[in-house]
């Protein structure tokens, strides 16, 4: 009988030792080292290296190929029936890409996989493996929903191999597999979700997806801090990682690229959920803007860069007298640590001390803010609610702010103008650099290069 071989793996990025250890090297976490038990099938997989190295490298010789050679026509892509969702993945399908969609539990991921899975089958051939529901309980969201479901095909299989069988069969041009934590492969003898089986199973899968050009979408569950579960290597085998954000209480979704090989990283696509679904959102700017028509201190608009187009957010601050020792400083979408250098420069560059003051930072509609373009907006945000002094209802701020106080460019800072003209702002604060030589019609555009300036146009 053949002896089981084992391995300990760290659970946090997956890198393997030989033996335990109480720290993984890669990593430095504590204790995240577990002991995977290993099938006959791994020995197995390492004859065709040492058949390579005898008989079939020649055969492989006209896979190499001069950079200058290969063909740059673009790739045939095709749309997902959903904008947004094109938008997000750099213009729509790849044929042979593998795509992880990660979120939160009810967040929507299996609604708009199922959205799009049955308007695609009304096109296409697409195939739906469900590991965590029954096709009964499928079929109901569908009905509850009003989507067209003939056409698409289902199955319910947690084994890579049979799955893979019945793909080879199908041949679909989609396939769908909810969730990757529930598939596991038959030579291993770990449980379905450790890092060993979705390690696994996520190479069989898009080994698969390459070698047939079919589209694959991988729902992958989250950890408590939002990242991924499973071992890092799980994002670097797929072309496309992306994340589907927004409370339980909150209306919006958001869908944002964390990995695009095919398109532009952390481009963002606004969703709506309601009763029939997830519905695109096509001007996500009007919907986070939704103010009162009553100045109110603390509250300024704020020209971000997403992706590829400007997204227009609301920045409010609260800034009242703490009764602590220690004050707080709390952010909502924005970096908590750069909230604490922006105080410090405001105190040192613009003379207002915030030192006794609680301070709390918030973007409104649940948007995270990713961008040092926010620096400025949330400063000004800032010292008007101190002062219970209003900023203009149709002004808008970008720009990042210096350890020295220097206000410094951001990229595509005229088409953060345009589109707040676009939406009737007629005042703007931006550095001097992104001034543009032809302003919006109807638009003040005043440029600043130091802190103390823009306090100084305000107040």
């Amino acid at each position: 009988m053949a002896k089981q071989k084992t391995a300990y793996v760290c659970i946090e990025c997956g890198a393997e030792y030989s033996k335990w250890q109480g720290q993984c090297v890669a990593c430095k976490e504590w204790n995240t080292i577990q002991e995977v038990r290993l099938g006959s099938g791994a020995a197995s997989r390492s004859a065709p290296l040492s058949a390579t190295r005898t008989g079939f490298a020649g055969n492989l010789s006209h896979a190499v190929q001069d950079l200058s050679d290969i063909n740059l026509e673009a790739l045939p892509r095709f749309s997902t029936t959903f904008g947004e969702f094109d938008r997000v993945l750099g213009g729509g399908l790849v044929p042979g890409s593998a795509i992880l969609i990660g979120g939160h539990p009810g967040a929507g991921k299996s609604t708009l996989l199922l959205q799009t899975a049955c308007k695609l089958a009304q096109l296409i051939k697409v195939l739906y493996v469900t590991g965590e529901e029954s096709l009964q309980q499928v079929a109901l969201r569908a009905q509850r929903l009003g989507l067209p479901t003939r056409g698409l095909k289902m199955l319910a299989e947690t084994s890579v191999e049979n799955l893979l069988a019945v793909t080879e069969l199908e041949k679909p041009q989609v396939l769908i597999v909810d969730s990757i934590q529930t598939m596991h492969v038959d030579d291993l003898q770990s449980a379905p979700g450790g890092v060993a089986q979705v390690r696994e199973s996520a190479a069989f899968l898009t080994r698969f997806a390459k070698q047939s050009h079919t589209v694959l979408f991988l729902v992958g569950h989250v950890t408590k801090d939002g990242s991924l579960a499973g071992p890092k290597v799980l994002e670097h085998m797929i072309d496309a990682s992306l994340l589907l954000e927004g409370d339980g209480d909150s209306r919006f979704r958001t869908l944002r690229g964390q990995k695009n090989r095919f398109g532009a990283v952390n481009e963002l696509g606004v969703f709506a959920m309601l009763e029939t679904g997830l519905k695109e959102v096509k001007n996500p700017s009007a919907i986070f803007l939704s103010r009162d028509e009553e100045p109110a201190a603390g509250s300024v608009v704020l020209a971000t860069w997403e992706g590829t187009r400007p997204l227009l957010v609301e920045v409010q601050a609260l800034v009242d007298q703490s009764p602590l020792g220690n004050p707080r400083r709390v952010a909502v979408g924005l970096d908590n640590n750069r909230l604490s250098l922006l105080l410090a420069v405001l105190h040192r560059h613009g003379g207002i001390f915030t030192g006794d003051q609680d301070v709390f930072l918030n973007v409104v509609g649940g948007v995270k803010v990713l961008e040092t373009g926010a620096d400025l907006a949330a400063l000004l945000a800032i010292v008007s609610s101190l002062k219970n002094q209003p900023l203009p209802h149709d002004l808008m701020v970008i720009g990042e702010v210096g350890l020295s106080g220097e206000i410094r460019p951001v990229p595509s800072g005229q088409e953060r103008i345009r589109e707040a003209a676009k939406h009737g702002f007629r005042r703007a604060i931006v550095p001097k650099g992104n001034v543009p030589k032809d302003a919006p019609e109807g638009m003040q555009v005043t440029g600043v290069t130091r802190l103390s300036e823009a306090l100084e146009v305000l107040w």
